[in-house]
Formats: structure tokens, C-alpha cells, sequence
């Protein structure tokens, strides 16, 4: 089940009905989702963990709707898509781009996520930054495992999907600030090469 919950008082609500939902119609795994979980507390993040949550941040906000960032304030901005705390916390979250409200552009997501600076390099919330490996699994791996389809992609392996890309540096060694300005020379899909730069 996945329900978007933005502020803090509608993801205490919707943890409400997860709980609920436990108690009444137990599931060994039933990985709830909450899309956005924008704004959270300590409270929120350890009753995520409990019931195992799954949160969807919107990896790009940060980044491209940082003309509204200064609304927020300071002590908000600190638990706004608050990657760093649930990674800390245990918790397996994964990618959202709102698609519309912000392109669908991976490597947006992930400058995002690791710089926390929107498009003229202002930092909001820099507490929440992670590194460029965790935001790779964050959208790889955790990604799978959100729709349990963690044995068949989501990571290279003997028996999975051969869905991937080549990038034409590489990202853990290029300067966080250009990641949006990586692209993309190959993709494979079903072990074929499907397009070339």
C-alpha cells in the first residue's frame, strides 16, 4: 500500500492506518509506503521504522524548486526529505520524481540528494545530505525492493534483469556539483544494447 503523505501531521495519520492495519490484518511483509515523506520528526521516523515503512522521498525538490526552499525556514528544512535520517534510521528509501511537478532526470535526483543545493547552489538543509553510494542504492537496489522485485533487478547479478546503463564518468569521482551534467552513452535492456550516444 503507498499513500502520499507530505507534512508531518498527514504521515502521523497515514502511520495511523498502517498500525492499524497491523493489528487488525497482520502481514509478514506488507512494505508500506509513504510517497513524498516530506516533513518528519523523531517520533515519526521511529514509528516508521517499526512498522518497517518505506519512504519516497521527491529526490529532486531540493535541487529544482529551490526558489520556494526559503518558505520552509531553517528548523524545517533540517527534516525535509530527510534522506540522512532515515538511511541513519535503518529505513530502505527510494526515488520519486512527482513527475510533473519536476523532470524525470536521474542524475537531477541524484545531485540532489548528495549536495542538497538547488540550481544556483544555495544548500537548504545540508544536515540531509548522503553520499553518492547511498543515493545509488537508494534508487537501485532500495528501488527493487519497493515493488518486491528485489531477485529480479535493482543490483548486477548472475539470474537478474541486464538493465543498465553506462555513464560517461564516473560518478563517484566526479565532482557532486556536475552530476546532473553526466550523461548517459549506453543503455542495455534484456542484455541488449538498446541505445548509443
Amino acid at each position: 500500500m503507498a499513500t502520499h503523505a507530505n507534512g508531518d501531521l498527514a504521515i502521523d495519520q497515514v502511520l495511523a492506518v498502517y498500525e492499524r492495519l497491523q493489528q487488525v490484518l497482520p502481514r509478514r511483509d506488507p512494505r508500506f509506503r509513504i510517497e513524498h515523506c516530506t516533513l518528519l520528526s523523531e517520533a515519526l521516523v521511529r514509528r516508521m521504522r517499526s512498522l518497517a515503512v518505506i519512504p519516497v522521498p521527491f529526490s529532486c525538490y531540493v535541487y529544482f524548486h529551490g526558489d520556494v526552499m526559503h518558505f520552509y525556514g531553517e528548523e524545517r528544512l533540517q527534516r525535509m526529505f530527510a534522506m540522512r535520517t532515515l538511511l541513519d534510521a535503518g529505513l530502505r528509501p527510494t526515488n520519486s520524481s512527482d513527475y510533473t511537478a519536476s523532470p524525470s532526470h536521474p542524475m537531477m535526483w541524484l545531485q540532489s540528494r548528495v549536495t542538497r543545493s538547488d540550481m544556483k547552489g544555495i544548500v537548504w538543509g545540508q544536515n540531509q545530505r548522503i553520499k553518492v553510494e547511498e543515493a545509488m542504492r537508494c534508487g537501485t537496489i532500495n528501488g527493487a525492493y519497493t515493488s518486491f522485485e528485489e531477485a529480479l533487478k535493482g543490483s548486477i547479478e548472475p539470474g537478474k534483469l541486464a538493465d543498465l546503463i553506462v555513464l560517461d564518468r564516473d560518478p563517484f569521482t566526479t565532482d557532486p556539483s556536475s552530476l546532473i551534467h553526466m550523461a548517459v552513452e549506453r543503455t542495455m535492456v534484456g542484455g541488449k544494447w538498446v541505445y548509443e550516444s
